[in-house]
């Protein structure tokens, strides 16, 4: 065969070469795997000895423009290594010089048909050749070019022979795939990078966040929103918005239930709020976000739903309004009463007989006595949320407490019946006698009030002395026959304003206070309070200590979460 047919030969085979070297190049977007490729590749198919690559540094941005004259004026070198093709790891401190050079700016002498910018690269490798203690022979270097921005470069050693120029036109459409290859993975990874800070901030977000397609599916959603909905992540994933974030009692726009949501999302603010009722657990009032995400095309790509857990910000409306409303109509109702009958009994046109003139005062005396307990209540609370509740310490004989709380109120219905079941040898109780009379007050007086048919109330006790309590000491407890409290409900009775919703609730008087002190009296006494209901009556137990604690409390202070 002749040397034409040869070269013909040579010259298909490259051909099929670099097809095949570009078709795997093409396929791998993990960079560190595809430099070793491009550059076992290069070496291949020129048959080097020795090679690296070498890519401008992340934080580093080398545009075209003028060769730079004279040393880099910049702290670190603008180029790192990559990848090595036959060079151990312990020489790689020799190639230096290599990177802070930078041999071509424009893809026009890229190939370094600049004799100047040739010389000043021979002078950098023989530094090399000399520090090696060897000869590297020919050098030829591929810049990697896309759309005129400079990536990196190939440096290609060879010493047996020099290289041709068929070797350079080879090269030179090699380093154009190996670029486009280089450029695709460094768009990946930078991708992944965004893809993964996002994850992490979607998943460490304190906020609920969830991301859907355009379709309303849902691709992510972190764990603060699983939690507040009540499911796991997975369970959520790959779902409908609406089977996911399903609301009740809306106000504004719900995007999830919405059939032309495309039209709501045009809106400049897409805000709704709404109740997620989560079986067995307390209700959630969320305030719910939505942003659309669009392409260059303005086609809908994703929406972010961002959710807020404003449970709290609407109980403290709520408890702000209950407020107003005890201030309105609690204290407002037995002052007109007082003042009315203060008018009445004070006409100087009228003269009143004794008996009426004594049931006139007595009731203005009784709603003296309810103002004055409301208020004494409202400073209590605010005492306890100001500074704690102070206690003080000393033996109460219980049974003889009980036994004056219940006497105090045997003139004041005469429908109930009530019991006291103590043992005699009933122990005394550490804590404050005052503090615990306004216990006992407060849960007589809600068994008188929610017993409206009358009926047996009984108290008893028992010496507790099981583990898990804080301080071993006494039960008490005080039982009625009245209309009980629903199941549900219960957890809610110590709250600050709440009242148990019902009818004889509407018909009588009171703030939500009463059981909200109890509860405060009891802790700050080291105890515990709780209560059992059916629909024949409710039973409230509350345990004290008996005698002091190691650490002794002084007051009870409102935590707020």
């Amino acid at each position: 065969m002749n040397v034409p047919a040869l070269l013909a030969t040579y010259q298909l085979r490259q051909r099929e070469y670099l097809l095949h070297i570009t078709r795997a190049m093409t396929s791998r977007l993990e960079l560190p795997s595809l430099l070793t490729l491009i550059l076992n590749s290069a070496a291949d198919l020129v048959s080097c000895q020795a090679g690296l690559i070498v890519l401008v540094r992340d934080e580093s941005s080398l545009p075209a423009g003028d060769v730079p004259t004279g040393e880099p004026e910049i702290d670190t070198d603008p180029f790192e290594i990559r990848a090595t093709y036959a060079i151990p790891d312990e020489l790689l401190p020799a190639f230096q010089p290599l990177l802070d050079f930078i041999p071509a700016t424009t893809v026009d002498n890229a190939q370094g048909e600049n004799r100047a910018v040739q010389t000043k690269l021979r002078q950098r490798v023989n530094l090399i050749e000399e520090q090696l203690g060897m000869t590297l022979g020919e050098v030829v270097w591929l810049p990697l070019f896309f759309e005129h921005e400079l990536l990196g470069l190939i440096y290609l050693f060879r010493s047996e022979h020099a290289f041709t120029e068929l070797d350079s036109e080879f090269l030179a459409g090699f380093a154009y795939q190996a670029a486009i290859a280089v450029r695709n993975a460094k768009l990946y990874h930078q991708l992944e990078n965004e893809r993964s800070r996002l994850a992490m901030f979607v998943e460490k977000s304190t906020s609920g966040i969830m991301i859907m397609d355009a379709n309303r599916r849902v691709e992510l959603i972190n764990q603060p929103l699983a939690e507040l909905l009540g499911i796991t992540v997975s369970e959520a994933v790959g779902q409908p918005c609406q089977a996911v974030l399903s609301l009740e009692n809306v106000t504004g726009d719900d995007l999830c239930d919405s059939e032309d949501y495309i039209t709501l999302l045009t809106k400049d603010d897409m805000v709704c709020e709404g109740e997620i009722n989560r079986l067995g657990r307390k209700q959630v009032i969320v305030s719910l976000t939505y942003t659309p995400l669009y392409d260059d095309e303005q086609r809908l790509v994703n929406i972010i739903a961002i959710a807020q857990d404003i449970t709290r910000f609407r109980e403290e409306e709520e408890t702000k309004n209950t407020f107003t409303s005890i201030i309105s109509h609690e204290l407002k109702t037995p002052v007109a009463i007082i003042k009315g009958y203060a008018q009445t009994l004070a006409r100087p046109d009228a003269e009143w007989d004794s008996r009426t003139a004594r049931n006139g005062l007595q009731i203005i005396e009784e709603e003296a006595d309810r103002l004055e307990s409301l208020i004494n209540n409202l400073l209590d609370v605010s005492r306890i949320q100001a500074s704690g509740l102070k206690l003080d310490y000393s033996y109460v004989d219980m049974v003889s407490l009980v036994t004056k709380v219940a006497e105090a109120y045997h003139t004041q219905s005469q429908h109930h019946r009530i019991e006291i079941d103590l043992p005699k040898d009933f122990p005394d109780a550490w804590g404050d006698d005052e503090r615990l009379r306004q216990v006992l007050t407060n849960l007589i007086g809600n068994a008188i009030k929610y017993s409206p048919n009358g009926g047996v109330i009984r108290i008893g006790g028992w010496v507790d002395e099981t583990p898990e309590h804080v301080v071993p000491g006494l039960v008490l407890y005080v039982a009625d026959e009245g209309i009980g409290i629903p199941q549900e409900e219960l957890p809610h009775i110590f709250d600050r304003y709440y009242r148990v919703d019902s009818s004889l609730r509407r018909k009588t008087t009171g703030a939500g206070l009463g059981l909200f002190l109890c509860k405060a009296i009891i802790e700050a006494h080291q105890g515990q309070i709780w209560a059992r209901s059916e629909p024949n009556g409710t039973t409230f137990f509350f345990s004290i200590p008996i005698y002091p604690a190691k650490e002794e409390p002084t007051s009870w202070t409102i935590v707020k979460a």
